[in-house]
């Protein structure tokens, strides 16, 4: 029955479009009565779904080399010659329609008839049941499992659904606002939730290699420099991702949480996860055995979802320039500039990506695999352009919600239990740009504190004008005024930014620079850093550097705990533990932080920003299911004590305050001492609740190392999976 109503919707909107679009004739001649064109709109209609449904499947197969954004594109041409080719079929007369106009005439009835269908299928639960059922049973005999038997029966199946970049207090106030009231139900009822604080490096890259793969060993920043290799090493880069997970494994001896009927979609890492979707880490691979972009094509063989995606598509680019011009006619501040590709790559995070690693984890969950991590990025990449706490961020949880509460409604139809397990990695912190309230960059800042030429812009600044006239009374020079200041010996630094992290080295030095050979060669950069009112504090070969002449030995008991105070309890542990990566940069520099609004400065251009410390950004949350044992038992355990920030939701005072607020004295747990502390912590968590469903999905103890070289993976059972492409 439901075939037969989509069919007549599609035959009727065919008709419609026939009546308003001037190059679209059902018929060739023109004398036909009405009951002739009727026909031949059901022959069109019938033929082009069945076209859809037969050919579209083995078109996108064939374009597997295609890049997901081209494909993107080409979704409109290739269902337009489809509908040309249904039209060919209609008997004793041929359909006529222009090119361009059959494009129009697929997409609307392909965006017709998913709606159709959906709707119907909403409608009938019984009906949604079976098909459920169906594409499940489907799913199984086309990858059967060794443990199929056990994912038909009685053992829960966890799945770990990331949401990039949203906050623990951000959560918070989603729930108490009504933005996520699928979220707020859970924690009103089936759900616990706490806050953990993230290394200092608060970013995805370390946050989800540690959850994934037990270490942030090593990775101090988003982006920097290692000396030995003399190249930057960037986490959402594939080369650098693959290299990291394989550190990472390296370093634990175990392939990660998914190492066992695992599936990791939409990821920088693996996890060790055998089925893959959207993983950076291995995407660079090429062959049969790379499945990363396979949930592109598996979405994208349904031709009324890639119409509807792409048509999101558009509306998304298109609501990204309007709410810019909207942001530039009415003078907000910050702001930063929205242009050139940003609309797409947003409308990409916040539609494509979204829409693919919703579908594969439903897939998943039809498949009844044990273990799925997923990252869904939207929020993270709209909060870093328009502000965490904007409507246009609001309007990207509430669409989240919606994805969570279609997951949720899946599950009841899975063949195996789910819990459900909400977590991000990091938080944001809102505020102006460095470059924004200083009219320089820190990379034009450390050139001139360091004597070399700068733009005449920055040298005009305040902050320009006064680390060169720094940088010259340290050579006990006078300022004249057009002269050009003379560098140190020694190549130009390397500055890098991430978020309000700034990083420094100097690729001439080998090994890490130490303080006195800083200030030999450059004597007023460390001064011009730590005076700036930019800067929060700077750390130098084990020294933290802070306003006003402030000086703190890492290795001095307490002074860079008074030194780093305002950034929270765990600040000074956080750059105790950085200050001994072995990549760690000879200066690493924080920007500025307020705890009254809870505002830093990013080094780059976002007004929402994460990757150092201060504010939000450094307080992730956590969120599960009551039938799993408390998140912080394992914190406990490991730091000795002390009271977690865990709640069932109800009662907490997290009003719908549109002022700033800083973590740290939100008296929920966020900046405490106790709890959850790192990413590495979260990843023993996990572990615990994988092998508390009536595992072990994830073994006890780690393997002994069988290898650690490149691409060389030790699985969960101790054998070796070569993953070498």
């Amino acid at each position: 029955m439901r075939v037969a109503v989509v069919w007549a919707v599609s035959t009727l909107t065919m008709l419609a479009l026939a009546g308003i679009l001037p190059d679209f004739r059902l018929r060739s001649g023109g004398d036909e009565s009405i009951t002739q064109i009727g026909l031949a709109a059901a022959w069109g209609a019938g033929a082009f779904g069945l076209l859809s449904a037969l050919v579209w499947p083995v078109v996108v197969r064939a374009l597997l080399l295609v890049p997901a954004l081209v494909l993107g594109v080409l979704v409109f041409f290739l269902n337009g010659s489809l509908l040309l080719m249904a039209l060919a079929l209609v008997p004793a007369g041929r359909g006529e329609v222009a090119p361009e106009t059959a494009v129009v005439v697929a997409a609307v009835m392909s965006a017709v008839a998913s709606a159709t269908s959906t709707t119907l299928a909403v409608r009938d639960d019984e009906a949604y049941r079976r098909r459920l059922y169906r594409l499940a049973d489907r799913r199984r005999r086309r990858q059967p499992r060794p443990d199929a038997t056990r994912a038909g029966g009685c053992a829960p199946g966890v799945l770990f659904l990331q949401l990039d970049g949203v906050g623990y207090r951000t959560l918070r106030r989603a729930t108490v606002n009504g933005l996520m009231p699928t979220v707020a139900g859970w924690l009103a009822g089936s759900h616990r939730i706490t806050s953990w604080r993230t290394d200092w490096s608060s970013q995805t890259g370390a946050s989800q290699l540690g959850i994934l793969h037990g270490s942030t060993f090593d990775v101090p920043a988003f982006r920097w420099y290692e000396k030995d290799t003399g190249e930057v090493v960037v986490c959402n880069r594939p080369t650098s991702a693959a290299e990291l997970q394989r550190r990472a494994v390296g370093r634990t001896a175990d392939g990660g949480l998914l190492t066992l009927d695992g599936a990791s979609r939409g990821n920088l890492f693996s996890g060790g996860a055998d089925q893959l979707a959207l993983v950076l880490s291995v995407s660079a691979r090429r062959g049969r055995s790379n499945r990363s972009r396979a949930g592109y094509f598996a979405y994208f063989s349904d031709p009324a979802n890639a119409v509807r995606t792409a048509l999101s598509f558009l509306a998304e680019a298109g609501r990204e320039i309007g709410q810019s011009v909207r942001a530039r006619i009415r003078r907000d501040r910050p702001r930063v500039s929205r242009g050139g590709l940003y609309p797409l790559i947003r409308a990409f995070a916040t539609v494509v990506e979204r829409d693919v690693v919703v579908a594969a984890v439903i897939g998943d969950m039809l498949a009844g695999r044990a273990a799925v991590y997923a990252d869904l990025v939207a929020y993270d990449e709209v909060a870093h352009h328009s502000g965490p706490r904007s409507r246009d961020a609001d309007q990207v949880l509430e669409r989240l919600d919606r994805s969570l509460a279609l997951i949720a409604r899946v599950a009841e139809h899975a063949p195996r239990e789910y819990r459900i397990v909400l977590l991000s990695d990091h938080g944001q912190s809102p505020g102006e740009t460095f470059l924004g309230r200083y009219g320089l960059t820190l990379k034009d800042l450390v050139r001139a504190g360091c004597g070399l030429p700068v733009s005449r812009r920055a040298r005009r600044t305040r902050s320009g004008a006064e680390a060169r006239a720094a940088f010259l009374a340290a050579l006990h020079r006078p300022v004249e005024e057009g002269e050009e200041a003379r560098p140190g010996p020694g190549s130009d630094p390397v500055v890098l930014a991430s978020g309000n992290l700034g990083l420094i080295s100097f690729p001439d030095v080998p090994g890490r620079a130490s303080r006195e050979h800083v200030e030999h060669a450059h004597p007023a950069l460390l001064a011009t850093l730590a005076n700036h009112p930019g800067v929060g504090f700077v750390l130098v070969d084990g020294v933290v550097l802070g306003p006003r002449g402030a000086v703190a030995r890492l290795d001095v008991p307490g002074e860079a705990e008074e030194l780093l105070a305002p950034f929270g309890p765990g600040a000074a542990a956080a750059v105790r533990r950085t200050d001994g990566f072995p990549h760690v940069a000879d200066i690493m520099v924080n920007s500025a932080y307020d705890p009254d609004t809870g505002e830093v400065h990013a080094f780059e251009e976002q007004i929402g920003s994460h990757g150092g410390m201060g504010g939000e950004q450094s307080h992730a949350f956590l969120m599960w299911p009551k039938e799993l044992s408390d998140a912080e038992t394992e914190a406990e355990t490991e730091a000795g004590g002390g009271e977690g920030a865990s709640d069932a939701g109800e009662g907490a005072d997290v009003r719908a305050d549109p002022r700033p607020r800083p973590v740290e004295a939100a008296g929920e747990g966020a900046g405490g001492g106790a709890g959850l502390v790192g990413a590495e912590a979260v990843h023993g968590v996990l572990r615990r609740w994988l092998r508390e469903v009536d595992g072990p999905q994830v073994p006890v103890e780690n393997p002994r190392p069988q290898a650690t070289g490149s691409g060389v993976f030790p699985s969960a059972d101790g054998s070796v999976r070569d993953e070498t492409r």
